[in-house]
């Protein structure tokens, strides 16, 4: 019966945790004060300019990136998190307002590609520095006699340098 007790109190312990937990996650602003511009550009930063091509909605000066910017705050004071507003933005107008590309489908291959053509090119470098280290397949054999003994190759050799002589 001992034992039982303690697994209870684990039980009860672990079930008050977790709904503290849940209750800590509240939908307003914990000091009920408006975001301040560093909380909106957090978020901003990691994002693009619908107007303008690769800037940063943190920085972008147009009228678009302000409502934007206004509209994270809004959402801020709502109580959404920052992967929320994301996801907003991604519906309403698609990945491409995202500074890094979700990890789904496709694009995987933007993260993985990079280190898949390192490793093959080190396998690649490897091999070669391989084949440049083994040694050779031996020593190259010594010239073989002509075929027909010393003679026959030094009339050869007086024939060619012959016909050389009369064509100079």
């Amino acid at each position: 019966m001992k034992g039982r007790g303690w697994v209870l109190l684990a039980v009860i312990g672990l079930a008050l945790a977790l709904t503290g937990a849940a209750g800590a996650q509240t939908t307003e602003p914990p000091s009920g004060q408006p975001p301040t511009e560093d909380e909106v550009n957090a978020i901003a930063k990691n994002m693009y300019c619908p107007v303008c091509e690769n800037v940063p909605l943190d920085v972008c000066p147009t009228l678009a990136c302000q409502q934007w910017r206004d509209q994270i705050r809004e959402k801020l004071i709502e109580g959404w998190t920052e992967e929320q507003i994301h996801d907003y933005f991604v519906l309403q107008y698609g990945d491409r307002v995202l500074a890094a590309p979700p990890r789904s489908g496709l694009n995987w291959l933007i993260y993985i590609g990079p280190w898949v053509l390192i490793a093959a090119g080190a396998i690649m470098l490897a091999r070669l520095l391989w084949r440049l280290r083994a040694p050779a397949a031996g020593p190259e054999p010594p010239p073989q006699p002509p075929a027909n003994g010393p003679d026959d190759y030094r009339a050869r050799l007086e024939a060619e340098l012959k016909r050389r002589d009369l064509k100079d």
